[in-house]
């Protein structure tokens, strides 16, 4: 018996060295309530606060350096307000570039002709459907505003297609996301002032959203309407080859992330990298992956780290104490 005991407690009170790093402590309520002293003791909160604050201070480091900062962001996320918040960004030309999905390019100027409202997750499909309601997550899109974007869009493809016809020129998509910015004329359109400020906005799958069923009606009258999508990959590949340094804020995951992510490995990887996501990396996606992966693929090069969470909550949050600082 004395024989196990002296094991057991040989391998339960092992003798250890002293561990390095911060030590784990939280906020204390006790002196009040302090939201900005409350962000700053996320750090030594440890799990995903830790990551959250070390976020914040990457891009506090991307900010100091001047570093090139490419911002991206998946469809669902301009649904929602977050838009208001990237909004602001371009506004202040916080950000050089600018990659979203399909559904990124298309809701900023649908949302100018009309409000998204909050509903309901458990909202029934069938119900909405026959009341022409759409559905993302628990936020409700009115048929109507398809209906109001079609009006809005189908002009601009119609010039689009009288210069293409006159000149022979195929117009980019980055060069599309351009004119919607200044026809839209609306200032809480991000794409507005991505045209005002120059700042580059590209969307490597622009047809896989509403824009994509307007040009398919579209097609019907006019089937030699074409858009460039070659020139774009080689604009952004020799931008970001030319840069001096590079951060990334990529929130959400998708076509979006790989698309700068990719772009970045032409230089041999980012310096800097902040992923908001809540993907987890078992599937092999690069969807979900960690930024430890595009290390070895030498997307990212420099410091790096990701959040696992919604950035609805965070990204307001790390602007907060970063770019709106």
């Amino acid at each position: 018996m004395k024989q196990n005991e002296e094991a057991s407690r040989k391998n339960v009170l092992r003798e250890s060295g002293e561990a390095e790093g911060i030590s784990v402590r939280g906020y204390d309520f006790g002196k009040g309530v302090d939201y900005n002293e409350i962000l700053d003791s996320y750090l030594s909160t440890g799990f995903q606060a830790t990551h959250l604050a070390k976020a914040i201070e990457l891009i506090n480091k991307m900010i100091k350096e001047k570093v090139t900062v490419f911002l991206g962001c998946s469809s669902n996320l301009i649904t929602s307000g977050i838009r208001e918040t990237i909004r602001y960004l371009a506004e202040k030309k916080k950000i050089d570039v600018f990659v979203a999905t399909a559904g990124g390019i298309e809701e900023d100027l649908i949302k100018c002709l009309g409000d998204f409202k909050i509903g309901k997750f458990s909202s029934s499909g069938e119900l909405l459907r026959a009341e022409g309601i759409n559905r993302t997550g628990n936020i409700f899109v009115p048929n109507l505003r398809y209906v109001d974007f079609e009006k809005f869009l189908t002009p601009i493809l119609e010039k689009i297609h009288k210069e293409q016809k006159s000149t022979g020129k195929v117009i980019s998509v980055s060069e599309f996301i351009s004119l919607l910015g200044e026809k839209i004329n609306n200032k809480e359109s991000i794409l507005y002032w991505c045209w005002k400020n120059k700042i580059q906005a590209y969307c490597p799958a622009i047809t896989d959203g509403s824009i994509g069923d307007m040009i398919h009606f579209f097609m019907y009258k006019h089937p030699d309407f074409r858009i460039d999508i070659a020139s774009d990959i080689h604009q952004l590949n020799e931008f970001t080859i030319t840069q001096k340094k590079t951060g990334i804020v990529l929130l959400g995951k998708g076509m979006m992330k790989h698309h700068i992510l990719n772009a970045n490995m032409m230089r041999n990887g980012a310096d800097y990298a902040v992923y908001i996501n809540t993907g987890e990396e078992w599937d092999g996606a690069d969807s979900n992956a960690r930024p430890d992966e595009a290390v070895s693929w030498g997307k990212v090069k420099g410091e790096a780290v990701k959040v696992f969470g919604d950035a609805t909550i965070l990204f307001p949050l790390i602007v907060a104490k970063t770019f709106a600082k």
